[in-house]
């Protein structure tokens, strides 16, 4: 009974090592780490909410305006999309914040203030919204916009 044990556990060593199981098969194929995207994530998020937001899709230009925020705080052109969308949803305390923001980054500029205005037409807020684009009118080389705003705001 030992010597057959004994002819079994060398037969499974002659078929072990005929059939290459061994340590000498690991596979040393260089690699290499995956390269870092060539675009700045902000911007693709950037992009990706200016998108959605033309598409009408306010949920998700938020979330890829807020991204591109959170990525970049100082930049202007998403904090501007990040309100407009917040606007768009109704969240004019959001709104507000990120119109603030804004206003920190890029200044008192007419376009921004023109935004402040229709987001203050939106809420009901006629007065303010008048006031709001009086001031981006005066300071605009074209106020196409500002007029389009004021033209609704004369509407309701």
């Amino acid at each position: 009974m030992r010597h057959t044990t004994f002819t079994a556990a060398a037969a499974m060593a002659v078929i072990l090592v005929a059939t290459g199981c061994s340590t000498s098969t690991i596979d040393t194929t260089r690699t290499t780490a995956i390269q870092p995207a060539a675009k700045d994530v902000a911007t693709s998020d950037l992009a990706q909410g200016k998108a959605q937001f033309r598409d009408a899709n306010y949920g998700l230009a938020e979330q890829h305006f807020r991204k591109a925020v959170e990525l970049k705080a100082d930049n202007a052109e998403a904090w501007m999309g990040l309100a407009a969308a917040y606007d768009e949803l109704g969240r004019f305390d959001f709104a507000d914040r990120a119109y603030n923001q804004l206003l920190k980054v890029a200044g008192r500029k007419p376009q921004i203030v023109n935004n402040m205005g229709y987001s203050q037409l939106l809420r009901g807020n006629r007065k303010k919204a008048k006031a709001l684009l009086l001031e981006a009118k005066a300071g605009m080389a074209d106020p196409t916009v500002v007029n389009a705003n004021l033209a609704l705001l004369n509407k309701g």
